[in-house]
């Protein structure tokens, strides 16, 4: 309930400890469901919580600050799942290149070690299989020849060729 052109209404907050113990387990439950993870579905509603603690002076006084807290819950929820959907599809972009199967586990393990390429094969790797540009369009934005794009992705995929594959074997 809101006064019109007032926001949400304000009320005497209760002790934050009080509304986290009664609300996290909803919240975890809300973000699985929207998530489909149960260990991404703590962190989420961690994240949420700690923001509600953060605004808990105002947050705390709203007629429902647990509702609150459920759309930040449900921005988190889908934020998560977007980026994992993206990391998802580059994995399978990028399976011919770092002889991994797509699949959760990996994702991890290969982003970890395009961390560890040089910052030029990183942009490349991220903008030719994250992003989907054509070597060419990478060439653009890296302000390069397109030759030399094509190198910095040679390479990468070499560097990550032999580095996930000796994990693989160890």
């Amino acid at each position: 309930m809101s006064i019109e052109g007032e926001g949400p209404v304000l009320r005497g907050a209760e002790p934050f400890a009080d509304f986290y113990r009664r609300e996290f387990p909803k919240m975890v439950a809300l973000a699985f469901t929207v998530s489909g993870s149960r260990l991404v579905a703590e962190d989420i509603a961690q994240e949420a919580l700690i923001d509600a603690e953060l605004r808990w002076e105002t947050v705390g006084r709203y007629d429902k600050p647990g509702a609150w807290v459920r759309r930040v819950t449900i921005q988190r929820s889908t934020k998560r799942l977007r980026r994992l959907r993206v990391e998802a599809a580059a994995l399978i972009r990028l399976a011919p290149v770092t002889g991994l199967a797509p699949g959760p586990d990996d994702v991890e393990e290969v982003f970890e070690a395009i961390g560890k390429l040089p910052s030029k094969q990183r942009a490349a790797v991220a903008l030719h299989y994250l992003d989907g540009y054509t070597v060419a369009e990478v060439a653009a934005i890296l302000e390069c020849a397109e030759g030399t794009a094509k190198v910095h992705l040679h390479r990468a995929r070499t560097a990550l060729a032999r580095t996930l594959g000796e994990e693989i074997d160890a």
